[in-house]
């Protein structure tokens, strides 16, 4: 599998490392959604193959899929709306593999890893220590909304990839947990599924088969959805799939 890097494409995928269960009891309504995004990214990240009917995999979007070009294409590259900085400590939700694949090192900043799928977590957690111990900070297998550290511990929080999984409601519940664990000059990072993207239906569609349903939100509700939480959508940048927000909390 392919990812953008800073410095450009590199080609990587988790290898010796079993699949398994989300060993997190979520009661909560999204428990069942929760669930099948684990199981298909375990299964990306370790490189199982995918049974789709026919007329899926002869889609565009699933030949650049499966040839490593589509993620490079739409992953938003966080850092040009906020850049980590030296000795800052920075939560990535939904890192997947983040640690392993974009520069931290470069930016010195430490790195604290928040992931639902088990491959992810037990290749980061293996080998992040042997990449750099001072700045890998840890992994933590646990949903987006579940953000269960020390009040003001960070000062860059970063969810991309994440929200077009789910509904508006349950991100009210992602927001809460952010402002409290941000520090009060810290920033929040995270892009949303622009619906009316050319991209948008066919990577849709891809992800339903893929295993994991995506939600067609409207961009406009998403900067309603941060001031009911007393932040502001700072300024936002659009790519090819995705609109990339940066968060402030005042005061």
């Amino acid at each position: 599998f392919f990812f953008q890097a800073e410095d450009g494409i590199r080609d990587y995928k988790v290898t010796g490392v079993q699949t398994c269960a989300l060993p997190i009891l979520d009661t909560s309504p999204w428990s069942s959604q929760i669930q099948a995004v684990a199981q298909r990214y375990d299964r990306e990240f370790s490189g199982q193959a995918f049974q789709l009917p026919p007329e899926v995999e002869e889609m565009p979007i699933f030949q650049d899929w499966i040839s490593g070009r589509l993620t490079p294409r739409i992953a938003s590259p966080f850092w040009e709306a906020v850049k980590p900085q030296r000795r800052h400590q920075c939560l990535d939700i939904g890192c997947g593999v983040s640690f392993l694949i974009y520069p931290w090192r470069d930016w010195d900043a430490c790195f604290h890893g928040h992931e639902i799928s088990p491959v992810a977590c037990q290749a980061l957690t293996s080998r992040g220590p042997q990449l750099n111990s001072k700045l890998f900070k840890g992994m933590r297998q646990a949903p987006a909304h579940r953000l269960n550290y020390e009040a003001q511990a960070f000062d860059l929080v970063i969810a991309t990839g994440v929200s077009c999984y789910y509904p508006t409601d349950y991100w009210d519940g992602v927001l809460q947990q952010v402002k409290k664990i941000l520090k009060p000059d810290g920033w929040f990072i995270f892009d949303a599924l622009n619906p009316e993207a050319p991209l948008a239906e066919s990577w849709a569609i891809l992800e339903t088969y893929l295993g994991a349903e995506v939600f067609l939100t409207d961009l406009a509700q998403w900067p309603a959805v941060v001031k009911g939480h007393g932040a502001r959508v700072v300024s936002h940048r659009d790519y090819e799939l995705f609109r990339l927000f940066k968060v402030k909390w005042d005061g």
